[in-house]
């Protein structure tokens, strides 16, 4: 038995389609809709039993049995579990929810509170993994420090600074590479991408390349990490047809940068 799509409630949630729902749900909308007037009709039991394609003696059934030790227990933790819940910031989990419970007498079961949290539809804050974007690598080659740590350039395309960070998502972890114009402080080229690796940073500089406007005497720099083998960026450069005298710079990750000025950039 299977329903052809959700059943609308005014006074609550709605069925789920597919599967059929557990009997408690069921009787449970049946109750909260019963009295609804639609085109001025009453609704009643029986009619959205038969739009549910559920018998009117299944509800009937149910609301003439007695409820189970157990039922009757569970009512009763539920919303302890969920109070307790709310006065821990809604942070807490199976294990220190139950432990919370038991400091409090409730006597309960560990199983029986991931059970019952599952039941009230809690559940405990989940710490993403911490994310590393700048691992220096002991063994690879680096390019000199060109710059000197001196992040300014007096005109735009002298100088431009790269760098990546993370930014959590709903979905997962996005990556963004970004490079900055030392004069005019201004980002002017970026990729988004679900990994670290070198390709990213590549197309990065590779797209903002492909627009032009480059000086002879244009400098790269990048923080010394091992997510961008200086060999990817050596190679990719030449086949991207760089002016000889425009070399890749490898500085420190730590990098504060002053706010620009409106003469800085030209305002």
């Amino acid at each position: 038995m299977s329903f052809a799509g959700p059943m609308r409630s005014s006074n609550g949630p709605r069925l789920r389609g597919g599967a059929r729902p557990p009997t408690p749900e069921i009787v449970a909308f049946v109750d909260r809709n019963r009295d609804d007037v639609v085109e001025g009709r009453r609704l009643g039991v029986e009619l959205i039993c038969t739009v549910l394609q559920v018998a009117p003696s299944t509800y009937y059934a149910a609301k003439s049995h007695t409820p189970s030790a157990r039922a009757v227990r569970d009512d009763e933790l539920i919303p302890r579990l969920v109070e307790l819940w709310e006065a821990n910031y809604r942070v807490y989990g199976v294990r220190k929810l139950w432990e919370t419970a038991m400091r409090a007498g409730m006597g309960i079961g560990r199983d029986q509170t991931a059970r019952l949290m599952r039941a009230a539809g809690i559940e405990g804050a989940r710490r993403s993994k911490r994310v590393t974007t700048t691992r220096r690598d002991p063994v690879a080659s680096r390019h000199p420090d060109l710059v000197k740590r001196e992040f300014t350039a007096t005109a735009p395309n002298r100088l431009w600074v790269t760098d990546l960070t993370f930014v959590p998502t709903w979905a997962g972890v996005g990556y963004v590479c970004f490079i900055i114009d030392a004069f005019s402080r201004m980002i002017v080229g970026w990729r988004v991408a679900p990994h670290m690796r070198t390709e990213m940073v590549l197309d990065a500089i590779g797209a903002r390349w492909s627009r032009g406007h480059r000086h002879g005497d244009l400098r790269v720099a990048a923080t010394r990490a091992a997510n961008s083998p200086p060999s990817a960026t050596e190679s990719d450069s030449r086949r991207s047809a760089r002016p000889p005298r425009s070399e890749p710079s490898a500085t420190r990750s730590t990098t504060l940068w002053p706010r620009p000025s409106n003469a800085d950039i030209g305002i």
